[in-house]
């Protein structure tokens, strides 16, 4: 079965360091794109990171550049996303995605992923 399954969120302090994890099935995470989206409460959802097929090429939205890593193992075929220095705007949805098509780049678009993660929640207490 082709899916994604998000773990490692929960409750946190503000300023902590959190790892989720996306535990691909059905698939080679070196065969497709791979990106991290958030929801936070009240506003759109958007992507955040994203790791490519090779996993070479990383992107980050600029409101998580310097403070967000998403990096892979591929052992275990899953992509993590470390999100250091957390804020309370961080709190909310995170989920990831896989492309739709084999050996796709990188995108912002949802529309070009079709394999979605259930979603994990995060909150950020200060």
């Amino acid at each position: 079965q082709t899916q994604l399954v998000e773990s490692g969120g929960g409750l946190v302090q503000a300023g902590e360091t959190l790892r989720l994890s996306c535990a691909a099935s059905g698939f080679a995470v070196t065969s497709y794109s791979i990106t991290w989206f958030h929801q936070a409460p009240g506003k759109e959802r958007e992507a955040i990171a994203c790791i490519d097929w090779t996993g070479s090429t990383t992107n980050y939205a600029d409101s998580v550049e310097g403070r967000f890593a998403i990096g892979r193992n591929l052992a275990k075929n899953t992509i993590y996303l470390q999100v250091s220095t957390l804020q309370p705007k961080d709190a909310g949805m995170f989920q990831c995605a896989r492309t739709m098509w084999e050996y796709g780049a990188c995108s912002r678009r949802e529309a070009d992923y079709n394999i979605w993660g259930q979603g994990i929640s995060v909150t950020v207490s200060s």
